[in-house]
């Protein structure tokens, strides 16, 4: 364990003498000494202490950068101190009243007692500072060794003092790589109910790391088969569409988890991409309400994108995401099927224009989820369908060089415009502006005479004359 106290910032070290002196107990405590064991490092601390929160803001408001109380009431007080971001949380246990959606905080008095209520031993191990013992009542550097999610307690317990737990389950195990445990496992499913209780945004938050994770997949397929996700993404095990002999198409669950897992090996960096892994996860979840059966055993979805992104919108905003979030995600579903129409090269250069205005800043997102959602094990068919994309970029780029396509206006701007029609400020200059665009993208770049020869001929047809 040699290592591991070496790694430990000096600055937590300091807090330790500090509270020491006046008699308090300070300890490292759940997700930053589990990553200092996995090898990940951060700026983040967390800390448990004996201490109050009043006393705990007494000893650090000198010793700190800057301090912040807004979650005193649930025992923590947040520091900085250079570079570093520190919580301190009084020794507790978190219980839910079974008709509350906020948890009531109650103190502990050791350090081995707050262990007992974290949510999974990997997470209820703890360093005590200055001294730096290392505390692992309920072997979660066994657990940890094993990749292994499991309770201190009974899984009952942790989950009824917080039902939150059982996202986090998932979230781990999307996280890390972790396999939950079979009673914790069982627990879950039989608990599912309780998940109700929780306020949408800690659960929104939940589902986000979930999403965001190393492995997603795996996170997914735990909500689904325990029932979480019924209550809490119900969209997504309705994607298990029934299959029978006579009406055969692809399985729609497994194609989305597909499809995120491909959207997610075209991110750059390494880094998630938020917008695109939501969209991925969603951009089918019309098809279950549009589902239609045809003749000769077919299955139609018709305008499922429209419908997917509507449903897409609700829960989104059901889940208190923020708007732009919301919008840019909806917008991607609504756009997903968009390229089918391309064929082999049918589009002329104004459906082209009109394909990368609506995409707007979205366009890069739209490529990913586009190449993402061929999840066709015809080898054939799917380099065709890679190469038919390949071009639709290439024209894209050689439309954006000749024209600054991104940057899609019409040739006179309004002052032009009002000066070429003799008009002043009003809807006609709209009216005018509208047309100038559609010209714009259908014909390209005419020249300002061209266009003005064109709003002219324009007005003339559309607006009435003087005196009419």
């Amino acid at each position: 364990m040699g290592d591991l106290f070496r790694k430990i910032a000096p600055v937590a070290d300091d807090l330790g003498h500090l509270f020491a002196t006046h008699g308090h107990e300070l300890a490292l405590v759940g997700g930053p000494v589990r990553d200092i064991l996995l090898g990940r490092s951060g700026n983040d601390l967390d800390l448990t202490t004996d201490a109050r929160p009043e006393r705990v803001l007494e000893l650090v408001r000198p010793w700190a950068d800057s301090v912040w109380t807004i979650g005193i009431d649930f025992g923590t007080v947040g520091l900085r101190k250079g570079g570093w971001q520190i919580e301190i949380t009084t020794y507790r246990s978190e219980s839910y009243d079974p008709k509350s959606r906020k948890p009531e905080v109650m103190y502990g008095e050791t350090l081995e007692a707050d262990l007992e209520r974290r949510d999974f031993a990997v997470n209820a191990m703890a360093v005590r500072l200055p001294g730096h013992e290392f505390v692992d009542p309920f072997g979660g550097l066994a657990d940890l060794a094993a990749k292994l999610l499991r309770t201190p307690g009974t899984p009952e317990q942790s989950f009824g003092d917080d039902p939150l737990r059982m996202l986090r389950a998932a979230r781990f195990a999307s996280q890390l790589g972790f396999t939950v445990e079979e009673a914790t496992v069982r627990a879950m499913t039989a608990m599912a109910e309780r998940i109700e209780i929780v306020s949408a945004e800690r659960i929104r938050e939940e589902l986000d790391k979930l999403i965001c994770g190393a492995h997603p997949r795996e996170g997914l397929r735990l909500l689904v088969e325990t029932g979480l996700a019924a209550h809490v993404l119900p969209e997504l095990p309705k994607l298990r569409l029934e299959i029978d002999e006579h009406h055969r198409h692809k399985d729609v669950y497994e194609h989305t988890l597909t499809v995120l897992d491909q959207a997610i090996a075209q991110e750059e960096d390494g880094k998630p991409d938020r917008i695109l892994r939501w969209a991925a996860l969603l951009h089918d979840i019309g098809k279950p309400k549009t589902r239609r059966h045809e003749q000769g055993g077919r299955v139609s979805f018709h305008h499922h994108e429209v419908v997917g992104a509507q449903l897409t919108k609700k829960r989104m905003t059901e889940l208190r995401f923020p708007k732009d979030v919301v919008n840019d995600v909806s917008h991607l579903v609504e756009l997903h099927l968009r390229f089918h129409g391309y064929g082999t090269g049918e589009w002329t250069d104004s459906a082209v224009r009109r394909y990368v205005r609506d995409a707007g800043h979205l366009l890069d997102r739209l490529h990913k989820l586009t190449r993402a959602d061929c999840t066709t094990r015809n080898k054939r068919k799917a380099q065709a369908l890679s190469r038919t994309y390949d071009h639709l970029e290439e024209r894209i780029a050689r439309l954006a060089e000749e024209e600054e396509l991104a940057k899609i206006r019409p040739e006179l701007d309004g002052n032009q415009i009002q000066r070429i029609l003799g008009v002043g400020p009003g809807p006609v200059v709209g009216r005018a502006y509208k047309f100038l665009l559609e010209l714009r993208l259908d014909s390209g770049v005419i020249g300002e005479e061209a266009a003005s020869e064109a709003l002219l001929k324009w007005a003339e047809e559309n607006l009435p004359r003087d005196g009419e």
